[in-house]
C-alpha cells in the first residue's frame, strides 16, 4: 500500500513522496468499487443472458439468481479490495444480506417493469445496475463495511 503522507521521506527511493492526482484517483475506494462493480456487473448480466436465454428460466428467477450468485462475487471483493473493512465477517455479512435482499428486490422490480416497457430486460438490468451502484457505494461505505467505531 502505497504512503501518503508528504510529511514522510521515501528514502532510498525515486518516488515522489507526494502522489499523482492518478494515483489518489485510482487508490480511492470509489475507484476500486466501480471495478469490482464493472465484473460483478458482467457476471450478472451473462448469467441472466444465459439462464434467460439458453435455458429458458422464467425472466424473474433468471434475473434472481444470476443477481444473487454475481452479489456473492461482489460481497467478497468489495470487502477485502475495495473498502479493505476490518468488521467482523459476521457484522459485515449480516448488513450485507440485508442489502442483498433489497437489491435483489429492487433489481427484480426494476428488470421487470422495463421489459414491461418493451424495452427488453438487457435495458432494465442497465437501469438495475445504475440505480442500484449509486446507493450501494455509500450503504457499503457508511455502514456494512464501516470502520468499527472503537
Amino acid at each position: 500500500m502505497l504512503d501518503f503522507d508528504a510529511g514522510k521521506s521515501l528514502e532510498g527511493s525515486n518516488r515522489s513522496p507526494v502522489p499523482s492526482r492518478l494515483q489518489l484517483f485510482v487508490n480511492h475506494s470509489a475507484m476500486r468499487y466501480l471495478v469490482i462493480g464493472g465484473a460483478s456487473f458482467l457476471i450478472d448480466f451473462g448469467l441472466l443472458a444465459l439462464f434467460f436465454q439458453a435455458f429458458a428460466w422464467p425472466l424473474w428467477l433468471a434475473t434472481g439468481a444470476a443477481f444473487l450468485i454475481s452479489f456473492v462475487f461482489n460481497y467478497l471483493l468489495q470487502r477485502a479490495f475495495s473498502f479493505s473493512s476490518q468488521a467482523t465477517h459476521a457484522t459485515a455479512l449480516s448488513k450485507y444480506l440485508f442489502l442483498l435482499a433489497f437489491n435483489t428486490a429492487a433489481t427484480i422490480g426494476i428488470v421487470w417493469l422495463i421489459d414491461m416497457t418493451g424495452w427488453g430486460w438487457g435495458a432494465g438490468k442497465v437501469v438495475a445496475t445504475i440505480i442500484t451502484t449509486g446507493w450501494n457505494y455509500f450503504v457499503y461505505r457508511y455502514w456494512v463495511f464501516a470502520i468499527p467505531k472503537a
